[in-house]
C-alpha cells in the first residue's frame, strides 16, 4: 500500500512509500491482540499488595474470657478477624502477574494492530524531521499542523533522537518512541499514528521475520 509523504508543517511532499502488505495489510488476528495486550498491562502490575494476616499481628495471645457461661461465642485471641484490629481472612499476598509470549505470537499481534489501523486510515507517514533544542511549543505547532492536537498520537522514530522527546514529554496525548520501543497496546491505544520515514524500514526488518 501506498501512503503520502508529510512534512511537519502538514504539507504534502508529492513524494509516496510503499508500506509492506506483510505488515500493514494483513488478515487481524483478535485473538494474538487480547494476549498482547493482556500481557503488556499484566507486566506492569507490581503485585506488591498484601495485608496481615491472624499470625502476623502484634497483640496479646491471652485468652480474653473465659471458654463458657458467657452467652456469646468462645473467643481465643485478640487478633481473630472476627474482632476489630484482628489479622484479614485469605488477603491479598505479593504476586507476580507477569507471563510469557512466544515471538512468532507478538509479531502476528503488532502486525495485527498496525494492519487495524492501517485499515482506518489512522497512519500517517511523515518525513524526519529534528529540532535545534526541546521546545514543547514546536511540537505542539507539529501537532496542530497533522491535526492532532486533540487526539491521541503516537510518534515513531527510526533512530533515538533526544530534542524531539523532551519536546513532546510533557504532553499528555502525545507519546514519542523508537522502533524498538513499540508493542501492541501503544499502536492501537493511539489515535493516529504518525510514521518518520526512517522507522518504516525497521519496523518492517522487525516485524517481517
Amino acid at each position: 500500500m501506498k501512503v503520502a509523504v508529510l512534512d511537519y508543517t502538514g504539507k504534502d511532499t508529492g513524494r509516496q512509500v510503499e508500506l509492506s502488505d506483510a505488515v500493514f495489510a494483513i488478515e487481524p488476528n483478535d485473538h494474538a491482540v487480547y494476549l498482547d495486550v493482556k500481557q503488556h498491562l499484566a507486566n506492569k502490575r507490581q503485585g506488591t499488595h498484601k495485608s496481615k494476616e491472624r499470625a502476623e499481628i502484634a497483640g496479646s495471645t491471652r485468652k480474653i474470657k473465659k471458654q463458657k457461661g458467657t452467652g456469646t461465642a468462645r473467643a481465643g485471641s485478640i487478633k481473630s478477624p472476627v474482632f476489630r484490629g484482628g489479622g484479614r481472612i485469605f488477603g491479598p499476598r505479593p504476586k507476580d502477574y507477569s507471563f510469557k509470549l512466544n515471538k512468532n505470537l507478538k509479531r502476528l499481534a503488532r502486525k495485527s494492530a498496525f494492519s487495524l489501523q492501517a485499515k482506518e486510515s489512522n497512519i500517517i507517514v511523515l518525513e524526519d524531521f529534528s529540532f535545534e533544542a526541546p521546545n514543547t511549543k514546536n511540537f505542539i505547532n507539529v501537532l496542530k499542523a497533522l491535526e492532532l492536537d486533540n487526539k491521541k498520537s503516537l510518534f515513531v522514530l527510526g533512530d533515538s533522537n533526544k530534542n524531539v522527546y523532551l519536546s513532546s514529554r510533557n504532553l499528555k496525548g502525545s507519546e514519542v518512541v523508537t522502533t524498538s520501543e513499540l508493542n501492541t497496546y501503544k499502536v492501537l491505544n493511539a489515535g493516529k499514528v504518525v510514521l518518520l520515514e526512517g522507522a518504516i524500514e525497521g519496523i518492517e526488518a522487525n516485524l517481517s521475520k
